[in-house]
């Protein structure tokens, strides 16, 4: 079962002269992890390359950042795959100490500051969610609110209207229990909608 990362964890190796500036953390799409690239070009003007790599399902990448093409990028993303990662961005800072390390080097260097970096990463499994939607009574909405926080589901926007919407998520697996325990809190009045 696939797994994501519960913070960002660093790793900083010095290899032939060169530093090699590594992190593994969460992220749930290409825009956030160019974002996440952009600050660190910022935050290391004198760094010689930012290479990088995301798995996250139809948008994983993998940016050799003007390193000999496929010893820096797609290694990375190698590591994460091997470790069955899913939203994750690796990415590593390199500082050039002025020895060549060939393609062998690099490709052993950048997965080596991706490894180093995962070995203290707390791994959480990552849960398909589901959003669901219903209306209930304004005589109901505080029983609901409780059962939903009793039940760990993440409450989104609520509505007042002729009755109270409410819309929420929870991981897929729970779903149906919990319906089946608002229908019965509810006592028939609880209307389950199609998610927006």
């Amino acid at each position: 079962m696939p797994q994501t990362l519960a913070a960002p964890v660093h790793s900083d190796l010095l290899i032939k002269k060169s530093r090699f500036i590594g992190c593994v953390q969460p992220m749930a799409d290409r825009a956030g992890a160019l974002e996440v690239v952009a600050r660190l070009k910022a935050e290391h003007p004198g760094a010689a390359h930012v290479c990088w790599a995301l798995l996250a399902g139809g948008q994983s990448a993998a940016n050799d950042d003007g390193e000999p093409g496929g010893t820096a990028g797609r290694p990375m993303l190698d590591v994460l795959r091997h470790q069955d990662l899913e939203g994750v961005l690796a990415t590593v800072v390199r500082y050039f100490g002025g020895v060549k390390l060939g393609a062998g080097g690099l490709v052993r260097a950048y997965t080596d500051a991706v490894a180093q970096a995962l070995l203290g990463a707390e791994k959480v499994l990552l849960q398909r969610m589901t959003a669901l939607r219903c209306t209930v009574p304004y005589a109901l909405e505080g029983r609901m609110r409780r059962e939903l926080e009793a039940a760990g589901a993440l409450l989104g926007e609520v509505r007042h209207g002729a009755q109270v919407e409410l819309n929420f998520q929870l991981p897929e697996t729970q779903a149906p229990g919990l319906k089946a325990r608002l229908d019965e809190a509810g006592q028939g009045r609880v209307g389950w909608l199609a998610p927006a």
